[in-house]
This record gives C-alpha cells, sequence and structure tokens, in this order.
C-alpha cells in the first residue's frame, strides 16, 4: 500500500535533520583544534630566544666566574673589578708597572714601552721645574721651553748670556745655568747645545772669523760650563754652531734678528713607541 505523499515529505525531513545533528561536533572539533594551534604558535613565539643577546649573557657570564678565584681552590672568592679595598692596591714599594700590569689582568708592559713611559715622565717632569724657574726668576723674555718632537727645548736669548760679538758667558748667567745642570744630572740622556746668529756679518775688529766661529764658540761656552764648572758627564753632551742657516726670525727685522741670536739646548728623546 502506497503512503501519503506527505508522510514520505515528513519522514525525509526528520531523517536529514537527524544526520545535521549527528555532524555538529566536527565544527566544535574544528573550532578547538584551530585555538590549540593558535595557542602552540603563540607559546612557541615567546618561548624563541635572542641567540645574540643569549651569547652575550653568556660570555658575560663566564668572564666574570673565569676572573674570579674560587674558594674551593684556596682563593678568597672575590671577582675582578669588585670594590675590595686589596684588589688594585700596589704590591709593594719594590714592584714594577708590569708587576702591577699582571695583577690587574692587563697585559705586560714590553721593556722599551716601561723605558720610553719613564723618560716621558723625566722629560714632562724636567719642563715643569724650568717653567717654574722661569717665572718665580722673571725670566719669560729671556727664556723659552717647549715640547717639541725631538726633545724638550730651552732657547736662551744671547743678551741673557753674552755681551755683543762675545762668546763669554755673563756673571749673571751662573745661576740659572747652574740651575739647569743641577735637573740634568738627573737625566740618562743626550742634551744638544746649538749656537745661532742673525745673518748679519761680523765686524773686523772681532776675534771671531764669522757668524760660523761664532755661533759654534757660544755653544762651547755653555758646554764648558757644565762639563768644567758643574763636572757633568761629557758623553751625555753633543754641540753645534750654525750660524744664521737656520734661522727662528725674520732676518729683516731687529726684533727677528733678536730672536735669531740664541743657545738651543735641547733634552732628547732617545726612545719612540
Amino acid at each position: 500500500m502506497r503512503q501519503p505523499q506527505h508522510e514520505r515529505s515528513r519522514r525525509w525531513k526528520k531523517s536529514n535533520q537527524s544526520g545535521d545533528s549527528k555532524d555538529r561536533w566536527m565544527i566544535t572539533y574544528a573550532d578547538l583544534i584551530t585555538l590549540l594551534l593558535i595557542f602552540f604558535v603563540i607559546m612557541y613565539g615567546m618561548s624563541r630566544l635572542d641567540v645574540e643577546k643569549y651569547e652575550l649573557v653568556t660570555q658575560s657570564l663566564q668572564h666574570t666566574f673565569s676572573s674570579g678565584s674560587s674558594i674551593i681552590t684556596g682563593g678568597n672568592g672575590i671577582l675582578d673589578g669588585s670594590q675590595s679595598p686589596d684588589i688594585h692596591k700596589d704590591l709593594g714599594p719594590g714592584s714594577t708597572k708590569a708587576d702591577q700590569s699582571k695583577q690587574h689582568g692587563e697585559e705586560p708592559l714590553s721593556e722599551r714601552e716601561l723605558a720610553f713611559r719613564k723618560q716621558e715622565d723625566e722629560l714632562q717632569d724636567l719642563m715643569k721645574r724650568i717653567e717654574a724657574y722661569v717665572k718665580d726668576n722673571h725670566l719669560q723674555d729671556q727664556i723659552h721651553v717647549a715640547d717639541l718632537p725631538k726633545g724638550i727645548s730651552i732657547t736662551l736669548s744671547d743678551r741673557f748670556l753674552f755681551d755683543t760679538g762675545k762668546a763669554e758667558l755673563k756673571q749673571g748667567s751662573a745661576k740659572t745655568m747652574a740651575k739647569l745642570a743641577s735637573l740634568f744630572k738627573q737625566l740618562d740622556t743626550v742634551i744638544s747645545i746649538e749656537g745661532h746668529t742673525d745673518n748679519q756679518p761680523i765686524v773686523r775688529a772681532s776675534q771671531f772669523k764669522d757668524n760660523w766661529e761664532l755661533s759654534g764658540e757660544r755653544a762651547l761656552s755653555v758646554l764648558r760650563f757644565f762639563l768644567d764648572q758643574e763636572k757633568l758627564d761629557p758623553q751625555h753632551f753633543q754641540y753645534a754652531g750654525y750660524a744664521d742657516t737656520r734661522p727662528a726670525g725674520d732676518n729683516a727685522t731687529a726684533a727677528g734678528r733678536q730672536k735669531n741670536r740664541r743657545v738651543e739646548i735641547t733634552v732628547l728623546r732617545q726612545l719612540q713607541q
């Protein structure tokens, strides 16, 4: 017996609705899987390390702990760079800069570098002392001190040292020359003495043939004072006369010619870094 049309239609709708309800759980499951995927992606992104920062922190920690002395191995457990009062103190009165460099974790200085630093300290101390003496005795117009690449230069005006056309030292210059000698005794280096003149020819009545002889004799007079009067070691000295070949001023003017008539004493740098 055939069923009515409306019965078959109702039964089809019921079976169709039953199928829909059975598949709805897949939607919830898919949503859950998607949320879990998003969750794990976020967690993975948050857990990624900054490799450069990680290596930087690791190196810093390794340096910190490697520079300390372990208590287990008999050390004091103090890390390098701490504010302990004993960590950076000198090893003692007999210690050298190389010993102190080793204590502070620095590369030890070579003997040449140590000698260079010692020389520079001596030259700078010499310059300060001479400048102070010149200032205290109001000799700024007669003596000029300069730090040149070749060494510490002490320029003395001929008016301070000699009478016109003469090569014998004035009596009034002895005090200053003796002061310089006392400072030179403390040095272990070569001292160069140079005589200079202007370009004016020597007068006929002069005992010197030309400016070469005059400049050389003036430099020799200064040298003789240091050797004969102050008993300095002659191996530490050299001298020369340059006449008017190395002017410091313009020979066309009186002021320039006066500047050119001079004796230069240079404490030479023996070492170069």
